[in-house]
């Protein structure tokens, strides 16, 4: 069993999770870093260009093949983990995906959006969690990082400082030209499911938060990174670096919340 911090991301081939992954690598601090990806030829690949981008690191990075809406993977993925590593000391259940996109193209139904939607962001994420339990209960500083969003806020939505799009025109059905209701209801979903897991692991010492990243340059729901830096949307390093720092506990104040890349404490 290795004396440095093992954290486990999963979807980190790409996105928010791969920054994540580098700005550990750039860390003074040694890590075994598990990338999650649902490939093992992507992940892999992720890796090379990591270790291009980051040459120096005293820390090590591995391919895990987990896709989270399968119980076959994320028990497999479970085993192996446990037979390399024995254990695991922070988990970021950073997997997500918006597909709107897919719904407005005809490729799916509301009720598939829905569904598919919650699978991927919600129950995935919660699945995961209760798999790895055991390898996280083994650390004597565990922790979990649900990656949230800005738009699971209910405060925000209802007092108008969230970003929306126009009112539709009256009238039925409605014609918008981008409706992230499904993803943002999973992700206020989740904010409710790490309260609920936070509590439930307060005398195990397990620490959890929600991590709010901020409004990236992802490609999250296939949409154009060019097209959201035009909408304000900044480098996905910096989700990166705010969840390494959460890793390293500068947010341990902050136990049980939603925390923003901005610094604050995001509201319900």
């Amino acid at each position: 069993m290795t004396d440095s911090k093992i954290v486990f991301i999963t979807g980190a081939n790409t996105g928010i999770g791969y920054e994540t992954v580098k700005a550990l690598l750039k860390s003074v601090r040694r890590y075994v870093i598990l990338l999650g990806t649902r490939s093992l030829v992507k992940g892999e690949a992720a890796i090379e260009s990591l270790r291009t981008e980051v040459p120096d690191s005293s820390s090590t990075v591995h391919s895990i093949v987990i896709d989270v809406v399968s119980d076959e993977s994320i028990e497999a993925a479970f085993k192996e983990v446990e037979v390399r590593w024995g254990r695991v000391d922070s988990l970021i259940n950073n997997a997500g995906a918006e597909f709107s996109w897919e719904f407005k193209a005809g490729k799916l139904t509301r009720r598939e959006l829905l569904n598919k939607t919650f699978d991927v962001n919600v129950s995935g994420a919660y699945i995961v969690t209760e798999t790895f339990m055991p390898l996280l209960l083994r650390s004597s500083d565990a922790r979990i990082i649900f990656i949230s969003s800005g738009q699971a806020s209910l405060t925000a939505f209802s007092n108008g400082m969230m970003r929306l799009p126009p009112l539709p025109a009256a009238g039925w059905p409605k014609e918008m030209a981008f409706d992230a209701t499904a993803y943002r209801s999973a992700k206020a979903a989740l904010n409710m499911m790490m309260l609920n897991i936070s509590r439930m692991l307060r005398n195990d010492k397990v620490k959890v938060w929600g991590v709010s990243p901020g409004f990236l340059k992802t490609g999250l729901g296939n949409m154009d990174p060019a097209l959201v830096e035009t909408m304000g949307a900044k480098d996905p390093s910096i989700g990166g670096i705010f969840i390494k720092d959460v890793v390293e506990g500068l947010k341990d104040a902050d136990v049980g919340k939603v925390v923003h890349a901005e610094g604050h404490v995001q509201d319900w």
